[in-house]
């Protein structure tokens, strides 16, 4: 079974504000981009929707999925094991606990490690998912976030 590499990133034009997410997915030979932009929402909402997403892409359950986010929320959650104890107890005073929920659900159904990496520095492709979020989030067919609730 061959390894994948994803690269995700969130974007928020203001938080909340309109945002996007971007994703690079690489296997072998295979390359494929993904984005979309939303009217209403929060840059955390965005980091978490493009890991979400992105492990719903894949074709293959039981996969190798290394993934590359900016996003300490995300990373440090699942490094540090926290977001196991917030699903033990219910999410209860979590925020994006829709986004969470949908990431275990897919999660167990790969091998997935997670890498944080810095933001807008030198990871080329780190950089082309910020491209993807921000075009996105700009763009004029933006989608209702219907998980996102505000404070």
């Amino acid at each position: 079974m061959p390894d994948i590499t994803i690269y995700t990133d969130g974007s928020s034009l203001g938080n909340p504000g309109k945002g996007g997410y971007g994703i690079v997915l690489l296997s072998g030979p295979h390359r494929k981009e993904l984005s979309a932009g939303y009217r209403l929402t929060t840059n955390n909402r965005m980091e978490l929707l493009a890991v979400c997403v992105a492990l719903e892409a894949l074709k293959v359950e039981g996969s190798n999925v290394t993934i590359y986010s900016d996003s300490k929320y995300v990373v440090e959650a699942i490094n540090q094991r926290w977001v196991f104890g917030w699903e033990r107890k219910g999410f209860a005073g979590k925020k994006n606990p829709d986004l969470w929920m949908r990431f275990l659900r897919i999660y167990r159904r790969h091998n997935v490690r997670f890498v944080w990496v810095k933001g807008h520095a030198s990871t080329v492709e780190n950089n082309r998912c910020d491209e993807l979020a921000v075009a996105a989030a700009n763009g004029t067919m933006l989608l209702e976030d219907t998980g996102y609730t505000p404070e």
